[in-house]
Order: structure tokens, then sequence, then C-alpha cells
């Protein structure tokens, strides 16, 4: 008994075989498999989302600088916070608060 003789007409077809190994072929083996398009499209959500976050760090640093060069008392406070610089007549001291 041929287990082929009880399936339908059309699936013993070349062109219907054929038509479905390619189909499952592309959806599942292929490196561009549907799981594949899945983290592609997350990962690009993300990146999209890092985009939006550093065009307004952008927009935020270009107001800062245009700040900076403006106000030179504006400047020495940016210098002192940030990179620590002092006069030479003066001292530093760093405080560290530990957050529990």
């Amino acid at each position: 008994m041929n287990p082929f003789t009880r399936l339908p007409k059309f699936v013993k077809n070349y062109y219907f075989l054929f038509g479905m190994f390619f189909l499952i072929w592309m959806l599942f083996v292929d490196s561009n498999d549907i799981a594949s398009q899945i983290k592609m499209a997350g990962k690009l959500n993300d990146l999209k989302a890092q985009k939006e976050y550093y065009k307004a760090k952008k927009v935020e640093v270009l107001k800062d600088r245009e700040e900076l060069s403006t106000n030179t008392e504006l400047l020495e406070k940016f210098a002192r916070e940030n990179y620590m610089m002092k006069k030479k007549s003066e001292d530093l001291y760093v405080i560290v608060t530990e957050d529990d």
C-alpha cells in the first residue's frame, strides 16, 4: 500500500511541492527569515529612539555652547564644576557623597 495514493492530486503536483518547499525555506531557513526580520525591526525601533534622544541632546549642547561663548562668568562656573579647574591661588576640595 503506497501512502501517496491517499493524497489529493494537487499535492502531488511538482509546482505545488516546489512552491511549498520555497515558502518553508523563505519563512524558516533563509538568513532573512521571519524571526530575523522581527529582531531587525525591534533593533530599528531602538535605533530610531536613540536617534531622537541624540537629536534632543544635540540641541541642548548647542544651546549651552552658545551661552558659554557669550557669558564669561557662566564659562568660568562651567569649567569649575565640570572640569575641576581652579585659579592658581585657590585650593580645590571635591566632596563625594555616598548614595544609599
